[in-house]
C-alpha cells in the first residue's frame, strides 16, 4: 500500500513577491495614457473623499477610468494584460521545481495566491496554473463579459481569511459552511505548521504573523534593486512578523529556494516522529 502524501502548502502574496511592482502599473495603466503615479493619486482622493476602502477604491477607478478612456475591461483583456506581467528571476521554473522536491520527501505541496492584486491578471500569467486556488480581488462581469462591479476585494484584514479557507479545506469564497465550522485541529486538511507564507509588504503582515505564530513559517522578500526594501523586510524579522528575510530570486540553489526546502523537510521529520 502506498503511504499517504503529507500535505503543505505555500500561499504568496502577488505584486512585490512573484513580480516587481503593482501588476496594473505593465499594461492597464499606460493603456489608459495616464502616469502611475496620476493614477495611484486619483485612487486615493477617491478613497478619502467617500472614506472608502482603497481596495475597493481602486477597483472603481479601474473601471471608471477605463471607461473615460474607452479602454475595454472584458475578462479577456484583464487576462491578456496578465500575460505581460514581469516575473522574478526563477518564478517560472519554480513550481515544478519545488513540487518534485516535495515529492521525494512525501510531501503533497500545494500553492495558492492571497493578493489584493487583480484576479483575472493572475489568471493570464503563464504560472496561473500552478495554483490550487487563487485568491485576488476580482470582478463581476455582465451579459458582454465586460467588469461592472466588485465581486471581491482583499484588503490587509481580510487576507488572513484565506488562509483559514486553506488550513480547513473551505476553498471555494461563496461557501461559508465550513470556514465558520468548528474543525478540530487534528482534522484540518493542511494544518498551519504546514504552511508557508511568502510576502513582501505591510498588506502581509496580518497574514504572515498568523502563520508563524500557528508553527508555520514566514518569508519577508524584497527586491534589492529598491531602496529601502530589503531594511524593510529586515524589520519584519525584528518585529517577530516573519521567519526570514531573503530577496525575490527563486532561481535554484538560492536563499529562498534553499531555505523552502529546509521547511519541507522539517514537516517530513515532524510528520515521521509524530
Amino acid at each position: 500500500m502506498a503511504k499517504k502524501l503529507i500535505p503543505m502548502a505555500i500561499a504568496y502574496d502577488f505584486d512585490g513577491t512573484l513580480a516587481p511592482g503593482n501588476m496594473q502599473e505593465y499594461d492597464f495603466i499606460p493603456a489608459l495614457k495616464l502616469r502611475s503615479k496620476h493614477f495611484w493619486s486619483k485612487v486615493n482622493d477617491l478613497a478619502k473623499k467617500h472614506e472608502a476602502d482603497p481596495i475597493l477604491a481602486y477597483m472603481h477607478a479601474m473601471i471608471e477610468e477605463a471607461r473615460t478612456a474607452n479602454i475595454p475591461v472584458r475578462k479577456v483583456d484583464f487576462k491578456n494584460y496578465g500575460a505581460n506581467i514581469e516575473l522574478f528571476p526563477g518564478v517560472k521554473e519554480w513550481f515544478k521545481r519545488i513540487n518534485e522536491y516535495a515529492k521525494t520527501k512525501g510531501v503533497r505541496l500545494e500553492h495558492f495566491i492571497i493578493s489584493s492584486g487583480i484576479r483575472e491578471m493572475v489568471e493570464g500569467t503563464p504560472i496561473s496554473k500552478a495554483f490550487k486556488k487563487v485568491y485576488a480581488s476580482g470582478f463581476v462581469f455582465d451579459a458582454n463579459d465586460v467588469a461592472c462591479w466588485p465581486a471581491l476585494a482583499i484588503n490587509y484584514t481580510t487576507k488572513t481569511q484565506y488562509l483559514f479557507r486553506i488550513n480547513k479545506g473551505s476553498l471555494d469564497v461563496h461557501d461559508n459552511s465550513v470556514i465558520n465550522k468548528f474543525v478540530p485541529k487534528e482534522q484540518r486538511p493542511i494544518p498551519f505548521e504546514h504552511m508557508i507564507f511568502i510576502g513582501d509588504g505591510e498588506t502581509d503582515i496580518p497574514c504572515m504573523r498568523l502563520v508563524k505564530d500557528q508553527g508555520g513559517h514566514s518569508i519577508a522578500v524584497y527586491n534589492s534593486g529598491k531602496r529601502g526594501h530589503k531594511k524593510h523586510a529586515e524589520q519584519l524579522i525584528k518585529d517577530g512578523r516573519a521567519t526570514l528575510a531573503a530577496n525575490a530570486d527563486y532561481q535554484l540553489g538560492g536563499l529562498i529556494d534553499q531555505s523552502v526546502k529546509a521547511m519541507i523537510d522539517k514537516v517530513e521529520a515532524s510528520s515521521r516522529i509524530a
